[in-house]
C-alpha cells in the first residue's frame, strides 16, 4: 500500500468568543492542522496536529516541500514514515527550507495518526483494540474554571452547577492567574458546588515557584485534589517537581509540555510524576505514544493524555496503564470536539464508550471542515 495523495486543511473558530485563560496564556479555542492521507487502495485516514502558537511554520513547512517525504510512503509502516519525519529536525534541509522543529514534531505526529487510521482500517479494527485492548471505555474529566473577563466568584459558580447538573463527575480547574489566597477561594467554590464525591483536578499551567508549590500543596490538602498538574515553572521544572513530589501526598502530573518522548522520559526516570499527560497530536502520534504506554505501564505511572479526547481514548483503553481522557464540553472552549465529527463516541455516566469502527472509528464532518477549516494543501 502507498499513500498517493495529501489535503490539508487549518482549523480555527471564526467566532472566537470571549478568551479562555489558564495561568499565563491564552488558549486558542481550535487552532489545529487536519492532515487526511488517501492511498493507492481507497483507504483513506486523517490526523490531527494541535498547536498553542501560529500554525503558520506548519502550513509552511507542509507546503514546501514536507509532502513530498510522505507522498509514496507506505503508510502500514508507521515507524518508517515517523523516524523519516522527525529525523528532519537535525538535517541541513530544515535549515534551508525554514522548517522549524516544532512544526516538523507537530506534522510528524499527525500523519502518524493518519497513517494508524488506514493501519486500523485495512485490519477491519479498531485502534484501541491494536493497541492491545485492554478496555472499551475510559473515564473522561472535564476542564473548566478558566480565567476570562467579568467572571467572578458568582459567575464560577453558575458554571461548576451547570457542568455538575449535565451529569459530569470529574472537574479539573485552573489556577495559577491570581493570588494563591485568590485561586483557593476559587479552588473551595468549586468543591462547595461538586461535592466530595466527585474529582477534582488542579492545573497550574508551569505559572509557580517552587517556594510558591510548597505552600500550595498544604493549602490545597483539605480539598482533596485527585492531582496536581504541571505546578512549576519551566526553567528547572522537572528537577523541582522531583522536590515537589517529596512534600506532598497529592499526585502530580505533567508532560503536555514535552516535545519528544526522551522529555517524557526523564519525567518518569527523576521520579517527578505520578500521572503521565503526553499529547500525540502534539508530538509522537501514536507510534510514540503506545512506547510512552508501555513504559508508564512498567514504571507504575498513569496515562491522561492531554486534550482531544476522541483520538487519545485508543491509547487509554489500549494499556492497562491508562487513566482517564480530558475533555471540552462547552463549544465556547473547544467547538471541534462538538462539531468535527459526525459519530463522536457516546460520552455517559463519566465513560467514553468507544466503538468497533476500524480505525480511528471517526468519520469527518464535512460541514464541519467547510465552517472551521481553511485548504492549504
Amino acid at each position: 500500500m502507498r499513500i498517493t495523495s495529501l489535503r490539508a486543511h487549518v482549523l480555527r473558530d471564526p467566532h472566537p468568543g470571549e478568551a479562555h485563560w489558564v495561568s499565563h496564556f491564552k488558549v486558542p479555542h481550535a487552532n489545529e492542522i487536519l492532515i487526511e492521507l488517501q492511498t493507492d487502495e481507497g483507504i483513506e485516514g486523517f490526523g490531527l496536529a494541535t498547536s498553542y502558537t501560529s500554525t503558520d511554520p506548519l502550513v509552511h513547512t507542509l507546503t514546501s516541500g514536507l509532502a513530498e517525504f510522505i507522498i509514496g510512503a507506505d503508510p502500514l509502516a508507521p515507524e518508517q514514515l515517523y523516524q523519516r519525519l522527525f529525523s528532519l529536525t537535525w538535517q541541513r534541509l530544515a535549515f534551508e527550507k525554514g522548517w522549524t522543529r516544532e512544526a516538523l514534531v507537530r506534522l510528524s505526529a499527525a500523519v502518524d495518526i493518519a497513517c494508524w487510521d488506514i493501519i486500523g482500517k485495512s485490519a477491519r479494527l479498531p485502534l484501541w483494540r491494536l493497541l492491545g485492548g485492554f478496555r472499551s471505555a475510559v473515564p473522561y474529566y472535564v476542564t473548566c474554571a478558566y480565567y476570562q473577563a467579568g467572571k467572578g466568584l458568582p459567575q464560577l459558580k453558575d458554571e461548576m452547577q451547570k457542568l455538575r447538573a449535565q451529569g459530569h463527575t470529574r472537574f479539573k480547574a485552573k489556577v495559577g492567574g491570581l493570588s494563591l489566597d485568590a485561586d483557593m477561594e476559587r479552588l473551595a467554590l468549586i468543591r462547595e458546588v461538586i461535592g466530595p464525591d466527585c474529582d477534582l483536578m488542579v492545573d497550574v499551567n508551569r505559572a509557580w515557584d517552587l517556594r510558591t508549590a510548597t505552600k500550595a500543596v498544604r493549602l490545597l490538602e483539605p480539598l482533596k485534589p485527585r492531582w496536581l498538574e504541571e505546578p512549576l515553572r519551566w526553567t528547572d521544572d522537572r528537577h523541582e517537581t522531583t522536590l515537589l513530589a517529596q512534600r506532598t501526598h497529592i499526585p502530580i502530573t505533567g508532560g503536555e509540555s514535552e516535545m519528544t518522548t526522551a522529555g517524557c522520559r526523564a519525567f518518569i526516570d527523576e521520579r517527578a510524576i505520578s500521572v503521565l499527560q503526553f499529547d500525540v497530536t502534539m508530538m509522537g502520534g501514536f507510534t510514540e505514544g503506545r512506547k510512552l504506554s508501555a513504559l508508564c505501564e512498567v514504571n507504575h505511572v498513569d496515562v491522561a493524555p492531554h486534550h482531544d479526547a476522541f483520538i487519545h481514548a485508543h491509547i487509554v483503553a489500549g494499556s492497562p496503564a491508562g487513566l482517564i481522557v480530558e475533555s471540552f464540553p462547552d463549544p465556547a472552549r473547544d467547538p471541534l470536539q462538538a462539531e468535527l465529527f459526525e459519530n463522536p463516541p457516546p460520552m455517559r455516566d463519566g465513560l467514553l464508550h468507544l466503538s468497533e469502527e476500524p480505525g480511528l472509528g471517526l468519520s469527518l464532518s464535512p460541514a464541519a471542515v467547510r465552517k472551521f477549516g481553511q485548504k492549504v494543501l
